[in-house]
């Protein structure tokens, strides 16, 4: 498998705009904790090898424990997760998951446990990193 178009260097406009998105969410007041999480288990459901390379090493990075990161798949059935970090990661699945839309129960839960700038800003990565992982899928990007 090689990859496939450089959308970088054919359309650098529409790549920079979704570039532009990504500057935005770094400066938000997300945690790293949470933007990390959230890039790991929605690239972990696209199957998107390249960003789970990447995100996985930036977390370690940042402090992210291998136990954690290794459950997170399965964070439903472990102890491992803090409640708030369980409202994002349910909401990074319906979303990302959007044919099955979001229900009102997990919104109602993140929004309980997030205030409104902060869940806002969670949709708006856990959108990013679904726009990065379809590229990287559909264009074949490979972790080094």
């Amino acid at each position: 498998m090689s990859t496939r178009i450089k959308i970088d260097k054919v359309e650098p406009a529409g790549y920079q705009a979704i570039l532009g998105l990504e500057k935005f969410i770094e400066s938000t007041s997300l945690t790293k904790t949470h933007k990390n999480l959230i890039k790991i288990r929605a690239s972990q459901i696209n199957a998107c090898a390249f960003c789970i390379d990447m995100h996985t090493k930036e977390a370690r990075k940042a402090g992210e424990t291998e136990q954690r990161i290794y459950a997170l798949n399965a964070w439903r059935d472990t102890q491992f997760f803090s409640e708030e970090e369980r409202a994002i990661l349910a909401l990074t699945e319906e979303v990302t998951l959007i044919q099955n839309h979001v229900k009102d129960e997990t919104y109602a839960t993140a929004a309980a446990v997030l205030d409104e700038k902060y869940l806002a800003d969670v949709i708006l990565a856990i959108i990013t990193i679904n726009a990065w992982n379809r590229i990287g899928i559909t264009t074949q990007l490979l972790p080094a």
